[in-house]
């Protein structure tokens, strides 16, 4: 299998997730807004956890997180991509975005995830993908469903309430 290594959408830029952009992911994990969509903000060490478990999970598998930047002027937008997961028992690929604050509410994360389902549909050759938000987080439950997910049922994941959305090709 191929790695996408970069890519692009109409808007942004993408590169495979690598340890130089920790201090972006410093900066996004501490950012109370943001992370109060993820479920709390992150220690540098958690943040360190989290780009070492990426980077293993695109050598185990070939795929993983993109870090995404705006194409005019190549400001950090946010992480993106796709990842295996454990739900109740049983392995899932997982479509996870973030984006920073200041992007949101402009249909980048729709796009991005337009961009990261062709990927895993023709390129990767998955047959369906999950995708999980926290209860109250409203605005990805409305990207979920731009991008054809089909509400499945509330779970516990990471020890918080969440829905789980399915999208099956």
């Amino acid at each position: 299998m191929q790695l996408i290594e970069t890519f692009f959408t109409q808007r942004l830029l993408a590169e495979r997730l690598h340890f130089k952009h920790l201090n972006e992911l410093y900066r996004m994990h501490q950012n109370t807004q943001v992370m109060a969509t993820l479920g709390g903000v992150r220690s540098d060490e958690a943040t360190r956890l989290f780009i070492f478990n990426n980077l293993h999970h695109w050598q185990q598998y070939g795929f993983g997180l993109w870090v995404f930047r705006d194409k005019v002027n190549h400001q950090f937008v946010g992480r993106a991509g796709l990842r295996n997961t454990h739900l109740d028992g049983k392995e899932e690929v997982e479509l996870a975005y973030a984006l920073m604050a200041k992007f949101w509410s402009q249909g980048l994360a729709t796009e991005i995830g337009e961009k990261i389902l062709k990927i895993g549909f023709e390129v990767l050759n998955l047959h369906e993908i999950v995708c999980l938000t926290l209860t109250t987080n409203k605005a990805s439950q409305r990207v979920m469903e731009k991008l054809g997910f089909k509400y499945e049922r509330d779970i516990i994941h990471a020890d918080l309430p969440h829905l789980l959305y399915r999208l099956t090709v």
